[in-house]
């Protein structure tokens, strides 16, 4: 095995021993994990699983890994071929060059670049192809190319720090380029360089500036090309297609470049272009790193959580850049959803005026680019004043829908102080006076996603994905875990507990009463099929059939489960149940709705101030404290 070429030719013994002899393991993994001594080792984050804390151990004496979390383990061979998905002849291909070793091959027939694994001949066509468009560069027919770098405040230096180059207009320039240096059509279609055409392969970019795009070692595997012309009716930015060695999720424009700061700074800066990482970087910023033709997602996740060591126990940022106009923010918020993949602390920078960093670093300079990244936003702060502007705070139903909508977003930071201090926050965004109330609710919600994530992993269900933002809508049954220790709650259980066992018992005072005075979530939906299913006073003439009648009408098979719990769990007194024990939740539940609104009058009169005509906010809150003084002195009989 050791010098298998696969019918290619074998790499000689001797030069496989060599290589493996001349490598060291920390500066190969070093490449793709931020590792960290731990005495004679040294450890990082596993790249072969997700993880919170490092478990992955290399030994640099001994050349090999081992990860005590998921069981991987080998030499450093092993390791490249595993995170590369190399073949062993690839990977002594690849490795040989960095320590100065020429390979020999013997056994069929010598063919000098034909012996070479796949991977290894598509790397030379793109390191070739990179090369050549840089040398474009300088023609007279790239001039439209480096004027619009110009304009953009990229030099001759900076491009070629950056490696941009230029691609021809004309449909063969670079392939028979490539069949010259001996590459066949397969491997040119293969490498994404070049596409069909009616006679054979073509090629991929014309008359478009190009980026090459590597990996974390440096290597090219891909390309980015923007139009420059107005003829040209191709879409703006065109990339290099899936390929063997491009895949669009797991690469980050400049993190050849960035990664060392990223590790050393512990921070990462994410932006939305090629321009935009040359002009963070030329500005100071030199941790920034952009997405090439897709959104931030979960690999690059990935990838910069190893370099930054991001764990609880070590402290990061991730700082996201967008534009100030409305798509700017939007993707702020899907970038929100990842947040809770990072242990780091994830923040936003929004540039002013809906310029992007190259149009900022243009008109303010590079002290203004380094301003923007250097006082970011956290992407929390952000998320819930999103989530709060959207709705009409001057009125019940919308700080209702607004408390709906932001709750969610407290209760998943992770940080149980940083948690609390949001929830007061968020109180205060709302003017609800009563904190407490609303640290209660986010800590409610925090133990329901907790509860669901221990659930789905017992059931070896796949890896959680990041919670779905906060959205103006009504929460969904499944979603929660009702508490029976809380109060509010169980007052809500016990009275739909005798709405479904004994509706004469609650009718026809229960069918007057309204869905916001059931605010927990499944019990409002249990609350809706009763509507549904015609009231308690229809379910009092036929009490041997509700139940069979409400589950009928259920949406889900969550909602028929509590319907069916509540038809079966014992009503808590020790008397059979009357009109006086009915009675007395009724008027419970009522006080409850009563007292949420005065709570919320009294927060609308804070938020108007002295000066405002508050007349109508005082005569609803006057007309309410009467009305509770009533229920709480004459019982069911004030309802």
């Amino acid at each position: 095995m050791a010098g298998g070429g696969g019918g290619q030719g074998r790499i000689r013994d001797e030069d496989v021993q060599a290589v493996k002899a001349a490598l060291r393991i920390d500066q190969v993994v070093g490449e793709y994990v931020q590792l960290q001594q731990a005495g004679v080792q040294m450890r990082g984050l596993c790249p072969f699983h997700d993880e919170k804390s490092p478990s992955f151990y290399i030994n640099p004496s001994k050349n090999v890994y081992n990860c005590f979390g998921c069981g991987e383990h080998g030499d450093t061979l092993g390791f490249l071929m595993k995170i590369e998905h190399l073949t062993f002849v690839e990977a002594v291909e690849r490795l040989a060059p960095t320590v100065g070793i020429t390979l020999r091959y013997e056994g069929g027939s010598y063919q000098p670049g034909r012996q070479k694994g796949e991977r290894t001949r598509l790397l030379e066509i793109n390191k070739i192809a990179a090369e050549w468009f840089t040398q474009q560069l300088g023609g007279a027919e790239a001039e439209i190319g480096r004027r619009f770098l110009a304009d953009r405040g990229f030099d001759a230096a900076a491009a070629a720090h950056f490696g941009v180059g230029y691609a021809p207009v004309g449909y063969e320039n670079l392939t028979r380029f490539l069949r010259g240096r001996g590459y066949t059509d397969r491997e040119l279609l293969v490498s994404g360089i070049c596409s069909e055409g009616r006679r054979g392969p073509m090629d991929r970019f014309r008359g478009r500036l190009v980026w090459p795009i590597r990996d974390l070692t440096g290597e090219v595997v891909g390309f980015g090309a923007r139009k420059l012309r107005e003829d040209d009716n191709g879409p703006k930015y065109l990339n290099t297609p899936e390929t063997p060695l491009y895949k669009k999720s797991n690469v980050l424009y400049g993190i050849e470049l960035a990664k060392k700061d990223i590790a050393k700074t512990g921070r990462a800066v994410v932006v939305e272009g090629y321009t935009d990482v040359m002009a963070c970087h030329l500005a100071g910023v030199t941790t920034a790193v952009a997405t090439c033709g897709t959104a931030f997602g979960e690999d690059h996740i990935k990838i910069l959580r190893r370099l930054l060591m991001d764990t609880s126990q070590y402290s990061g940022e991730v700082v996201f850049t967008f534009d100030g106009d409305a798509a700017g923010k939007k993707a702020a918020l899907r970038a929100f959803e990842d947040d809770q993949k990072f242990a780091a602390r994830t923040s936003i920078a929004i540039t002013p005026g809906g310029m992007d960093p190259c149009e900022l670093r243009i008109k303010e300079g590079d002290a203004a680019v380094q301003e923007l990244i250097a006082h970011p936003v956290p992407l929390f702060e952000f998320a819930l004043q999103a989530a709060v502007a959207s709705h009409n705070l001057d009125t019940a139903e919308g700080r209702a829908a607004a408390l709906d909508q932001a709750a969610p977003i407290v209760a998943r930071i992770k940080d149980g102080s940083i948690q609390h201090e949001y929830a007061v926050r968020l109180a205060g965004l709302l003017g609800i006076l009563d904190e407490q109330f609303v640290v209660r609710r986010v800590g409610q919600l925090a133990r329901w996603q907790r509860e669901r994530e221990r659930n789905r992993g017992a059931a070896g269900a796949p890896a959680v994905r990041a919670p779905e933002p906060a959205a103006a809508q009504a929460p969904r049954p499944a979603a929660f875990r009702l508490d029976p220790r809380n109060p509010a709650q169980f007052v809500e259980r016990e009275l739909l507990k005798l709405a479904v066992q004994f509706p004469a018992l609650v009718a026809p005072v229960f069918d007057a009463f309204l869905e916001h005075e059931f605010p927990t979530p499944p019990y409002r939906a249990v609350r809706a099929a009763i509507v549904a299913a015609g009231g308690v006073s229809l379910g009092a003439t036929a009490p041997d059939v509700w139940v069979d009648a409400l589950r009928e009408v259920c949406p889900d098979d969550t909602v028929r489960g509590l319907v069916a719990q509540l038809a079966a769990e014992p009503v808590r007194t020790r008397r059979e149940p009357d009109a006086a024990y009915a009675g007395e939740f009724l008027v419970k539940l009522r006080l409850q709705a009563v007292d949420r609104r005065i709570a919320e009058c009294r927060a609308q009169l804070q938020r108007l101030g002295p000066r405002a005509d508050a007349t109508a906010v005082q005569q609803e809150l006057w007309t309410l404290q009467q009305y509770g003084q009533n229920l709480r002195a004459r019982g069911a009989a004030a309802l």
